[in-house]
């Protein structure tokens, strides 16, 4: 690890302000925010990011869990993981989101880790987080190793020839299923995004994963209001049962009209490059009886342009089961008293 320089925001214009002025250092910005610092803190033991400052933000007005007049919910960046998915209303009105939280790291670990570095967390592709080995993610031009080397758990959607890295989150994956949106602070103001535009493909420029800025601090994170989330459920596929990233997740959501699907959400995660809304797999439940036969289709559909390398072919099949079976809890949960 390098030698930086610590400090502390005493406000998010002040943040900003410091982020702003600092140049863009080779390896990522010369200036990173940190709050719970359970990603960038390893990443700078292993020399993958070196900046010049650390800016702690914990200090930041950005920690309260809001229920909005309209129903739905406004959830400050730094706000723990921990705390919201223990939240009543969080548990009472989207399952789904407190489920994939809890799903996550350890207990030590989300009640340091905050929903909106959760979102920004970066992969743990052993390429990328080893300097001895190429990866166009951390050194853009260098090559891809993951591409030839042990690729079990590496991305079967949205990737490239230059990056195959799976997004390793939970989170992200559960909002990405409720329309979710972002509120985003930088030199040149506040803007609002949707959460699936936060996100990058790879394509040719794999370093770049999201649409930030270096300069730019996530504020809060808004879930609309919704009947959905009462039958919904994230359900994640992995080697052991705790501290363990997906094979394959979905974040599933439904609502029922007597027997046929009114309305669904689906987005898988462990399996893709992005959290990745399976928006095909919806449309043709709508409408339908929600039978195993209708889930398995769904979670074919999901799966739909599925490109295997050597050693994750397996996931294809895991990923569509995953799906299904989120389909079916949730189908269950629709008709619960």
């Amino acid at each position: 690890m390098d030698a930086f320089r610590f400090s502390k925001a005493t406000s998010v214009s002040q943040a900003v302000q410091a982020g702003a002025k600092s140049p863009t250092a080779q390896l990522g910005a010369s200036v990173r925010f940190v709050a719970g610092g359970t990603n960038l803190v390893d990443l700078m033991k292993l020399n993958v990011e070196r900046p010049q400052e650390v800016l702690d933000i914990n200090g930041l007005p950005l920690n309260k869990i809001e229920k909005l007049p309209n129903g739905g919910l406004r959830i400050g960046a730094l706000v723990r993981n921990a705390d919201l998915a223990h939240d009543a209303t969080v548990i009472r009105d989207y399952a789904v989101l407190s489920q994939a939280l809890l799903s996550g790291a350890s207990p030590q670990l989300r009640n340091m880790a905050t929903t909106g570095g959760n979102l920004l967390q970066r992969t743990r592709c052993v390429y990328f987080r080893d300097m001895a080995h190429a990866c166009n993610k951390r050194e853009p031009g260098s090559g891809c190793s993951a591409k030839e080397g042990i690729n079990r758990g590496h991305a079967l959607l949205g990737g490239s020839e230059s990056c195959i890295a799976v997004y390793p989150g939970d989170w992200a994956v559960a909002l990405s299923a409720f329309d979710a949106r972002v509120d985003i602070l930088g030199p040149n103001g506040e803007r609002t995004i949707a959460l699936e535009d936060l996100y990058l493909e790879p394509r040719a420029t794999p370093s770049l994963e999201t649409m930030l800025e270096f300069n730019e601090l996530i504020l809060r994170i808004r879930v609309p209001a919704t009947p959905l989330g009462v039958a919904s459920t994230f359900h994640k596929i992995r080697d052991r049962e705790s501290f363990s990233f997906a094979l394959a997740s979905a974040a599933v959501a439904v609502q029922m009209e007597a027997d046929a699907v009114r309305e669904v959400r689906i987005a898988v995660g462990g399996v893709a490059t992005r959290p990745w809304r399976a928006r095909s797999a919806e449309q043709m439940l709508v409408g339908r009886q929600l039978t195993a036969q209708a889930a398995r289709a769904a979670g074919e559909a999901a799966l739909q342009g599925a490109k295997p390398s050597d050693d994750n072919r397996f996931r294809i099949e895991l990923g569509a089961r995953t799906v299904t079976d989120a389909l079916m809890i949730a189908r269950q949960r629709a008709f619960r008293p």
